[in-house]
């Protein structure tokens, strides 16, 4: 029996999340029927992070085992061609059977991207939340600074409790500014300079809904409507009645997935 690492990446506009759900198609339906296409065999695919309805992925990672004797780069073509336009398979490659997409991650990067624009872009409607009034990303930089290291984050939990425990680690965090997206070139902000805020956070594990729960807590900041400390005093209260709204889901994406200390994302 071999065991197979998928890299994924998709646009999770049409889906109801990864997972399979009775109200909507979802990603991990799509993969798993390719698979039975492909190999004959009914099978389960495994993956690293059950992403949400609407949210996208660039460096999802799945693993499934098969007898098929088909090489990894064919297995690669052989999906995609029975998947759609919306989902692609990156990479392909043989791991060994103890491999597990779920258990065997030590940590993952996800990103939030907001148009920060007076002008909306027709282009970015499902792919990133737009916000009209300035943002200080200095003052977002400043809060975020305090999830940093290991921290009970069940103030950012969506039906709390979810898990055996909601403690976590952030390895990093990281507020900028980006000038440009390739699909829309310079004008993007039609004369504004650097018109996309973009959240990087890297972790051991993530909650259900937490990046989305941070970054509407970093929206409060970034508009002056929360002082950066107040980051800190959501953290200790342990209530997620006093974090921020949960941002839309169209602005995250699952970047990379980390094994052993390696980032699976490639080029």
């Amino acid at each position: 029996m071999r065991n197979l690492k998928l890299t994924i990446a998709y646009d999770g506009t049409n889906y109801v999340g990864w997972q399979v759900q009775p109200n909507g198609p979802s990603v991990q339906e799509a993969v798993e029927r390719a698979v039975e296409q492909l190999t004959t065999k009914q099978t389960r695919v495994y993956v690293a992070g059950r992403t949400d309805s609407g949210v996208h992925a660039i460096g999802q990672v799945a693993n499934f085992s098969t007898e098929a004797n088909i090489p990894p780069e064919k297995v690669k073509l052989g999906l995609q061609r029975f998947l759609p336009d919306d989902i692609v398979i990156r990479n392909v490659e043989e791991v060994s059977p103890d491999f597990h997409a779920t258990f065997s991650a030590t940590g993952k990067h996800y990103r939030y991207l907001i148009l920060n624009s007076r002008t909306p872009n027709p282009l970015l409607r499902n792919y990133a939340f737009r916000h009209s009034a300035p943002l200080d990303i200095d003052l977002m930089q400043a809060g975020a600074n305090y999830l940093l290291g290991e921290h009970d984050f069940r103030c950012f939990e969506t039906r709390f409790p979810n898990k055996a425990t909601s403690v976590r680690t952030m390895y990093s965090v990281k507020v900028s500014r980006q000038a440009g997206w390739s699909m829309w070139g310079s004008p993007a902000g039609l004369g504004e300079k650097e018109p996309f805020v973009v959240f990087d956070i890297v972790g051991n594990g993530f909650l259900y809904n937490m990046v989305r729960a941070i970054m509407g807590t970093l929206h409060k900041i970034g508009q002056g409507k929360w002082p950066p400390e107040q980051m800190r005093e959501i953290i200790e209260s342990q209530s997620r009645a006093v974090a921020g709204e949960t941002a839309p889901a169209q602005g995250l994406y699952l970047m990379e997935v980390m094994y052993d200390g390696g980032i699976t994302h490639q080029s």
